[in-house]
């Protein structure tokens, strides 16, 4: 069934202007027949959103000196974005399937680049926590609109390789973003990181309006307000939980109240969403294990790299000693390792070749090799190297393959939702990630900050000592994300696996009943039956 098709069980409705979204501009199998271009303009749009996430990182050092941040300061500047995106990516999936993708698309490049503007001019870490914060809205619609219009302009055939575009740029921004930083925090002021934003949006929202077409669930429904309030503060309170723990303590009444509300709010959604004739997250999709594999890969496999990358940005500046530029170089492994498997099309062949299950296992047990290089890398910077590249080589194979086994589990029309739930599993790996493996070097080494324990060090022994014990908890946190990541891969694998032979089964029973039937069909017409093969 096609996103455009009134479904078969229900009659079709009557023809007026408004009964369904404007046809995409293509009655070609072959897709739309600019999608090459469109999917390079959504890729613009989608790598602001990733690279102010990773750009930040880098900029931590100096947010710290120049606006006096604290480690709890720094935690919300990156996890702020996180709780806004987190709360709404399902809520403006659903109003991207409803109002239209294109629109909404847009409105979050607009937002975007307005919060971008008001963070570069921040003059205090409260202004720079709330233009975050705002920058969290554009992100939501960006990260839903973008997906949703893939599934929509490629055919069913082109959609892997199309997702493999996206989530390739989807790995460059994220990998480029400390080597970006970089640059900027070499030459220009933190606030730079964030203006940089705004000739990249800008230039996206022309493209979008100009080129992107139109889509929408054709079947009209009406809007689930309830569902998408209940989903808002649910998930906005699950995410503030986890960020507040570090910081307050996981037993704590702020994060005991917080995680509290949150589950008994999503337990309301669930059951509001099970009972309405047009929820806004259809519940059976979770009955799907190609589904529930890739979604609990997703979350694992971000928990690990997201925490272990942050951590890693810590490890370059302040126990290696390089600058925000030397800083950002070093990484680059593991966007060059990216580009080269994804835009040469051999992560494509890989998959090809190995299947979705395999190439996710394969892809997570690179990724998590790499975690354990970089943790238990010494002074030097080759096993940083080292490892940074085996990321580089999981990530190509994982990311796509769990994008596809998300996006085609659920129908068209729920594109936005679909590329919504994606993002919600990414963005909850992410500040888990970071809350629970700062968490873990925070309890490891009992100081505020690094620098703040470095300055009131009495010798070079006590700085010596210092560093040696700040080493020691990013080795710990690292590997406890290598274990995340390795349980995520074989999870996600054996879900995908067993998901792959059902639905194998299911076709050979259907294909079988449909010989049966048509055997039957010529009993009665006086033919006889075709000879089963035994």
């Amino acid at each position: 069934m096609t996103p455009s098709s009134p479904p078969p069980t229900s009659p079709p409705p009557p023809p007026s202007p408004s009964a369904s979204p404007p046809p995409l501009p293509s009655p070609s199998p072959q897709g739309h027949p600019r999608r090459w271009l469109i999917l390079g303009v959504i890729c613009l749009a989608q790598l602001t959103v990733v690279l102010d996430n990773t750009v930040l990182n880098v900029a931590i050092p100096s947010l710290t000196r120049e606006l006096g941040a604290a480690t709890s300061d720094i935690q919300w500047m990156i996890n702020a974005y996180a709780l806004v995106q987190s709360g709404l990516l399902l809520t403006a999936g659903s109003a991207a399937d409803r109002y239209g993708r294109k629109k909404l698309l847009a409105a979050g490049l607009a937002l975007f680049g307005v919060g971008s503007l008001v963070a570069g001019l921040a003059d205090s870490t409260a202004q720079l926590i709330a233009a975050r914060a705002g920058m969290g809205v554009g992100g939501a619609l960006l990260l839903t609109t973008t997906l949703a219009v893939v599934m929509q302009i490629f055919t069913p055939e082109q959609q892997p390789k199309a997702i493999g575009v996206w989530a390739a740029v989807n790995s460059l921004g994220f990998a480029t973003g400390p080597l970006i930083g970089g640059v900027m925090l070499n030459h220009f002021w933190w606030g730079a990181i964030f203006l940089i934003n705004l000739p990249v949006a800008a230039l996206g929202l022309v493209a979008v309006v100009s080129m992107v077409p139109e889509s929408k669930n054709p079947q009209g429904e009406r809007p689930d307000l309830l569902g998408a309030f209940l989903s808002t503060i649910g998930m906005t309170s699950l995410v503030f939980a986890i960020i507040s723990g570090p910081s307050h303590g996981w037993t704590s009444s702020r994060v005991l109240a917080s995680a509290a509300v949150a589950a008994v709010v999503l337990a309301l959604f669930a059951c509001w969403e099970s009972r309405i004739p047009y929820p806004m997250l259809d519940l059976a999709f979770f009955r799907n294990r190609r589904f529930t594999g890739a979604v609990a890969g997703a979350v694992l496999v971000t928990f690990g790299m997201a925490g272990a990358l942050f951590l890693l940005t810590l490890q370059l500046q302040f126990v290696l000693g390089y600058g925000p530029l030397e800083a950002g170089l070093r990484t680059a492994p593991l966007a060059l390792t990216v580009v080269a498997l994804n835009f040469t099309g051999l992560s494509a062949k890989v998959m090809a070749g190995l299947g979705g299950p395999l190439s996710v296992l394969a892809g997570m047990v690179s990724v998590s090799a790499g975690l354990v290089s970089i943790a238990l890398a010494a002074d030097g910077y080759a096993g940083l190297a080292a490892g940074l590249v085996l990321i580089g080589v999981g990530t190509a194979l994982a990311g796509p393959a769990m994008a596809h086994a998300i996006m085609s589990s659920i129908p068209p029309a729920k594109a936005g939702v679909g590329a919504g739930l994606n993002g919600t599993v990414a963005e909850f790996g992410n500040g888990l990630g970071v809350a629970v493996l700062g968490a873990v070097l925070t309890a490891r080494f009992a100081a505020e900050s690094l620098p703040t324990a470095l300055a009131g060090a009495g010798s070079a022994r006590e700085r010596s000592r210092i560093v040696g014990s700040f080493s020691a908890g990013l080795e710990t946190s690292q590997l406890l994300g290598a274990s995340a990541v390795l349980l995520g891969g074989v999870l996600a694998a054996g879900l995908l696996r067993r998901a792959e032979r059902e639905e194998r089964d299911e076709r050979d029973e259907r294909d079988d009943g449909e010989r049966r039937d048509d055997g039957g069909r010529r009993e009665d017409r006086g033919g006889k039956p075709p000879i089963q093969a035994r």
